[in-house]
């Protein structure tokens, strides 16, 4: 391959970026020897020092590695565990700036040391007798049934939302089973569906949620499990309204089918808790998580909903880990609970909703007008997805390709950016994302 053809930007970042698209676009293989330093160094006009450069950074990513005299080589992709769509996600050059990751601001969590402290003075040895206890603290169930969106007859804690969806499908949802799933979303649950052999049924959006008449032909052809994100959507930003809540539980009434609702960003959310729950309480398993919120390494979600669903779920938790980890339990009490940690959290929601508003309002000066929405991620619409990935690039700038995202065919080229992590470079980031949508 003459790789010097595909360099356009001759900076180290621009070099060490053409090479991970041409890694990540299949071009070049695990293997595969690049030129030499000098020898690509001459034929782009450059010192060695800047190939070299680039070749650090492609290092220190686990993209290349150097064999001494065998040259440098590409590596397998360094997140081959991973599914194909949380593949198509974590790849990509390094980047000055990464807003690919859809995570919440590190620096706007809530403080875990002081609750780590007080939770180990007050249960300073783990309770041997927990085996055949209720997976959920009392104070914590307490909690969560005094805020969930409507009364459910069971509450659980599970790993983390994704898999508080897996262990739902898994008691509803047989083989070959048809799930109505939101189009554009997450790429994650699409892998899920694809490991537990579930046929996904897209059903597309607009401005307040699923389209009910959308729903409808989906329940019509058979799909009788709906996977729905109720507000704050990713990567879109919708939320559902009251409005549209009636609407698509006017639909369900008419079908045999179970609704799970994935809060994913749970209290960061600005929009309102609007449930299904609300309206057909024996039919939905709603599912809300603190990761966002709280932390990802906290890895607690809430689960409510029938009892039909939720014993099931527990029973077969027991037979692999059991329950969720009781200290963390009571570590996430403390935080529900504790006044600083609850205006971190306030904060912390003020704070992305200003980030979203700001950027959107530095593109619109580029007449680029996108929907208000709600959560850490934005949906920009651009003119060819991969020339707006290359452009970026060249900027030092990640963002996610929109393409995963997709639950059929794309409707129209996206990326996806995590306006959570801005900072202070919102007007320079406005300005290449608005160059890097155009034609």
């Amino acid at each position: 391959m003459d790789l010097a053809a595909h360099v356009d930007d001759r900076s180290p970042r621009g070099i060490a970026a053409t090479v991970a698209r041409l890694v990540r676009g299949g071009d070049l293989r695990p293997g595969d020897r690049l030129p030499t330093v000098r020898g690509l160094a001459a034929e782009l006009g450059v010192s060695p020092a800047t190939v070299s450069g680039a070749w650090q950074a492609l290092s220190a990513v686990g993209i290349v590695t150097s064999r001494g005299r065998a040259g440098t080589v590409v590596l397998p992709p360094p997140a081959s565990w991973l599914p194909p769509r949380y593949r198509d996600l974590a790849g990509g050059a390094p980047a000055r700036l990464d807003l690919s990751t859809g995570t919440p601001d590190p620096e706007l969590l809530p403080q875990i040391g002081p609750a780590l402290s007080r939770v180990a003075v007050q249960r300073p040895a783990a309770d041997t007798g927990a085996y055949v206890a209720s997976p959920v603290v009392p104070s914590l169930e307490i909690l969560l049934r005094d805020s969930w969106p409507f009364a459910p007859q069971r509450v659980t804690v599970v790993d983390g939302a994704l898999d508080a969806i897996s262990r739902t499908l898994e008691q509803v949802a047989g083989y070959g089973s048809r799930v109505a799933v939101e189009d554009p979303g997450f790429p994650p649950l699409f892998d899920l569906l694809d490991q537990l052999g579930l046929e996904r049924v897209p059903v597309t959006l607009d401005r307040q949620g699923m389209r009910p008449d959308e729903l409808g032909k989906a329940l019509d052809g058979g799909a009788r499990v709906v996977v729905l994100q109720p507000r704050a959507h990713n990567p879109t930003g919708v939320s559902m309204t009251s409005t549209r809540a009636r609407e698509l539980a006017a639909v369900l009434r008419r079908h045999d089918a179970l609704v799970v609702e994935d809060d994913h960003s749970g209290e960061i959310a600005s929009a309102r808790d609007v449930s299904l729950g609300a309206l057909l309480p024996d039919r939905v398993v709603h599912v809300r998580s603190y990761s966002k919120s709280h932390g990802p390494d906290l890895r607690i979600a809430a689960v409510g909903g029938p009892a039909a669903v939720l014993d099931g779920l527990v029973a077969r938790r027991m037979l692999g880990p059991g329950w969720t980890s009781r200290l963390l339990q009571h570590v996430l009490v403390d935080l529900l609970t504790d006044s600083a940690a609850i205006e971190a959290v306030a904060h912390a929601r003020r704070v992305y909703f200003a980030r979203r508003r700001a950027l959107r309002e530095v593109l619109a000066t580029h007449d680029i007008a996108l929907d208000p929405g709600d959560g850490i991620n934005l949906w920009l619409p651009v003119h060819d997805e991969r020339t707006a990935l290359v452009r970026l690039e060249a900027a030092g700038i990640r963002v996610a390709p929109g393409t995963p995202f997709s639950a059929d065919s794309p409707a129209g080229d996206h990326v996806r950016v995590t306006v959570g992590l801005l900072g202070s470079e919102v007007d320079d980031v406005g300005r290449a994302l608005a160059l890097a949508a155009g034609p």
